[in-house]
């Protein structure tokens, strides 16, 4: 499990270390910096998928994703003493992102190219990184230090960063050591986290408008993971009933939709989910479904699905859904964080309250001041960044 969450130089947080539980809700009014946070935690996962620099291109580039604000704010400024104005610089430009878990921690800070007459002389280059045992990075604790081109390791003998013990001598300053020097042997470490990081799941475009696809039949193939866009919902849901938790799923279903019940049709191998609702006939396909109905079908089966990812990361699940429907919705997604961590960033009352009434739920309220989000009655885990 996730124990703090690191993240210093990245749009609205200037300088964030929140602690994490098992199920943690992040809160806020709009603008605060809820979904930079998510966004934030997201980029960390594209690490391990060697994507981290073309996440950042989309999003503009790393000039654009930088805090725009002061390098630091008085305590004058605090006070309404003086007015917010900009400073000079002193600390070099970075983005720095990081956790610690129960197991392994990492981190990894980005910055520009000091010279150079490349065309990609604005890529963000990866300037320093780690990976070290446990809650905090110290010498004791680091597994695995990026130096330049060179990765190092501890020795295991010694106890000490050993310069024989060198994994990697040319690695790009493109390329992270999470998918360039994990190793099954010479470095076990990176390989087992590069790969639990592979497999966070983040849920933020779950479409139902009237051309997403889980709206159409699609050929069925087993699939224990619902896709990003719920793409493949009737497989998903299949899987479930075939050999997940089936009866977890209907009651789900039946506790949002009294007296519903979900099926999937297979006509020549196209699947296709279906609700028989009380009053009704005849079964209603997922194409004639609500958004909100549709929707929640996703949710349930991202939340159900037979095999539960160690984080699952939920961003505004309340759209599209009507208020009545949160509170089945705060069942499903406890029942989940008892099989792996949750992490869910919403703005709806209903939905907080209906999660945060549960015992050992974190709540991360956030609110801007002076343009950097901050944590209400948050205490500030330790936490040590690595120098470059």
């Amino acid at each position: 499990m996730l124990l703090t969450l690191a993240i210093s130089g990245y749009r609205s947080l200037r300088d964030l270390v929140v602690p994490l539980d098992r199920l943690t809700v992040v809160t806020g009014p709009n603008g605060s910096g809820k979904s930079n946070l998510y966004k934030a935690l997201r980029l960390l996962g594209e690490v391990a998928q060697g994507r981290i620099i073309s996440a950042l291109a989309q999003e503009g580039g790393l000039a654009s994703t930088l805090w725009a604000g002061p390098e630091t704010i008085s305590a004058a400024v605090k006070r309404g003493e003086h007015p917010l104005q900009g400073t000079q610089r002193h600390a070099r430009i970075a983005l720095k992102l990081g956790f610690a878990g129960e197991d392994y921690g990492y981190a990894i800070d980005l910055g520009l190219p000091t010279e150079g007459r490349s065309a990609f002389a604005r890529d963000p280059l990866i300037k320093t990184e780690a990976v070290w045992i446990g809650e905090q990075l110290n010498p004791r604790t680091t597994l695995a230090e990026r130096r330049g081109p060179a990765v190092i390791l501890r020795d295991p003998e010694t106890g000490a960063m050993d310069e024989e013990q060198v994994v990697h001598t040319h690695l790009a300053d493109y390329d992270s050591m999470m998918t360039h020097a994990a190793h099954p042997r010479a470095a076990f470490e990176l390989l087992a986290l590069r790969e639990t990081m592979r497999a966070w799941r983040f849920y933020d475009s779950l479409r139902s408008d009237p051309q997403a696809p889980a709206r159409h039949a699609q050929i069925g193939t087993r699939a224990p993971v619902l896709a990003s866009d719920g793409a493949n919902l009737a497989a998903a849901l299949q899987t479930i009933i075939e050999v997940g938790d089936a009866e977890a799923l209907a009651e789900a279903i039946d506790d949002a939709f009294p007296g519903t019940l979900v099926s999937v049709t297979n006509r020549d191998g196209w699947f296709d989910c279906t609700l028989q609702q009380e009053g009704l006939l005849r079964p209603l396909s997922a194409g004639e479904l609500s958004d909100g109905t549709l929707r929640y079908l996703m949710l349930a089966a991202a939340l159900l699905s037979p095999r539960p990812p160690r984080l699952l990361v939920l961003n505004e699940p309340e759209t599209s859904l009507n208020p009545s429907l949160l509170p089945a919705l705060g069942r499903l997604i406890t029942r989940a964080a008892e099989c792996g961590q949750v992490l869910v960033v919403s703005h709806a009352p209903e939905l907080v309250d209906a999660l945060t009434s549960e015992p050992d739920v974190r709540c991360l309220a956030l609110e801007k001041r002076w343009g950097e989000t901050q944590v209400l009655d948050c205490d500030r885990p330790r936490w040590t960044w690595l120098k470059r």
